[in-house]
């Protein structure tokens, strides 16, 4: 196995784990059992736990800024239907990881997790804006979109954990929260908020 492929052995058991515990739970020991590895190998690779912590939880950003790429032909209101569609499919292949990267006081929080996080709340408000053709957008605009990315933040949480609603659902249901929250700000802004969401 190339020390890549070791590596990459390593994250994934810790995203395997993270399935059934807390990160901040997951010990070295744990990390070597699940991959079948010593624990030597292991600090060939990582200087410790929270280093391994830090890179399965960047694995999950980087397939989110992924997902987020996945843009589609058509409408705005199709093309962003597609992104979200991506976002979840990722939110849902890395359940566990992305659990533990949002969850609200996890010691696994640290101002690398938080930026990278960020990464993709700005992408994600780039490709609205460019799905949308909005180049300039107001101040009010651009607070609107970011309060949606923390609804989808929140909603997919919840989601992940209840599955109530079926999946096939939500990408839909998101994007008319969006369009409503644009229109409630389009009413506020003195000459309206040139947004193609409705077209």
């Amino acid at each position: 196995m190339s020390p890549q492929a070791r590596r990459e052995n390593l994250i994934a058991a810790a995203l395997e784990l993270f399935g059934s515990r807390a990160p901040e739970l997951v010990t070295v020991d744990d990390i070597v059992a699940r991959a079948d590895v010593s624990r030597p190998l292991f600090y060939r690779y990582f200087s410790g736990i929270r280093e391994l912590q830090v890179a399965a939880l960047k694995t999950v950003t980087d397939g989110l800024i992924d997902g987020l790429a996945q843009m589609q032909e058509g409408t705005p209101l199709e093309r962003l239907r597609g992104v979200v569609r991506g976002l979840i499919a990722v939110a849902d292949e890395y359940q566990a990881g992305y659990i533990a990267l949002l969850r609200g006081g996890s010691v696994i929080a640290t101002s690398e997790t938080d930026a990278v996080v960020d990464q993709v709340r700005d992408r994600a408000v780039e490709l609205i804006l460019e799905a949308t053709g909005v180049s300039e957008p107001s101040p009010l605009l651009l607070l609107t979109l970011r309060c949606w990315t923390a609804v989808v933040e929140g909603t997919l949480l919840s989601w992940l954990q209840e599955r109530s609603v079926p999946r096939e659902e939500l990408d839909g249901w998101l994007v008319d929260q969006l369009v409503a929250m644009v229109s409630a700000t389009a009413r506020h802004e003195p000459a309206g908020t040139a947004w193609a969401g409705g077209s």
